[in-house]
């Protein structure tokens, strides 16, 4: 069965959407099948993978609704071992929509059963919300990566974020974990990013990756041509990094 793993923070600009993107890629290049859903209405990840969004019919927001199967949302992209169930702006109705339907935090749980034997992994884009769409990411995972910026306000909301996982964890998915804490945008020549990196690993210890996202120009351009940082700069400190990201999770998942 595969891995269904949610990225996850209420902060905008951490780099949750950069590390699901990359971190699909890079599991793909080691040749795992993966599959990427797109749960935020902003669909950067959908673009960030080279789909174009004008010619999305079908995505998460059917999905989430059980309009349509899971098999009819799943696109191929560029990146190789790599699918993706597209987001659109429609997605922000879903909100609104879900909040009168019976077990409206598991309408993603339970649209993706069917095909969830079909991938080595699943790793969910969340909105920067702790919504309802956000929930269901959270009910149907089976971890949570944290990314973590490498800047002044890096815990601020931390708290709330561990929090809402805890009381998803008693209410609606007691198997759900913490994957780990990804530090991310990290500047080795700035002194606050290295203070940040030593408060986050003191404090919590076994649950912060060993891989560090530094901060790369490169994968910031990535995005704008529709592409990974392995296919757009597979030499780059991008690159280099969300590849160690990728063999940490999967050296994880045979110890485990």
């Amino acid at each position: 069965m595969g891995k269904v793993i949610a990225v996850a923070n209420q902060k905008g600009g951490v780099g949750k959407t950069t590390t699901t993107v990359n971190l699909a890629a890079s599991l793909g290049v080691l040749e795992k099948k993966v599959l990427l859903i797109d749960a935020d209405p902003q669909a950067n990840a959908t673009s960030g993978l080279g789909i174009d969004l004008e010619k999305v019919q079908a995505g998460s927001y059917q999905l989430l609704e059980h309009a349509v199967s899971a098999a009819d949302t799943i696109l191929q992209t560029s990146a190789p071992f790599v699918d993706i169930i597209p987001a659109h702006i429609d997605l922000v109705a879903a909100e609104i929509e879900l909040v009168d339907k019976d077990n409206r935090e598991y309408m993603l749980r339970e649209a993706i059963k069917p095909i969830i034997d079909q991938y080595d992994y699943i790793l969910i884009d969340c909105a920067p919300s702790l919504g309802l769409i956000t929930l269901n990411a959270l009910s149907a995972a089976h971890s949570v990566i944290i990314p973590i910026q490498c800047e002044y306000f890096a815990l601020e909301g931390l708290g709330k974020l561990l929090n809402t996982i805890k009381s998803v964890q008693r209410l609606h998915n007691p198997k759900l974990d913490i994957e780990g804490m990804l530090l991310t945008m990290y500047d080795s020549r700035l002194r606050l990013s290295n203070q940040v990196v030593e408060e986050v690993q003191k404090h919590f210890q076994g649950m912060v990756f060993e891989t560090i996202i530094q901060r790369n120009v490169k994968l910031s351009e990535a995005p704008s041509y529709g592409e990974s940082i392995i296919s757009y700069d597979a030499g780059s400190k991008g690159a280099t990094n969300y590849l160690s990201l990728a063999h940490e999770i999967i050296q994880k998942h045979k110890l485990t």
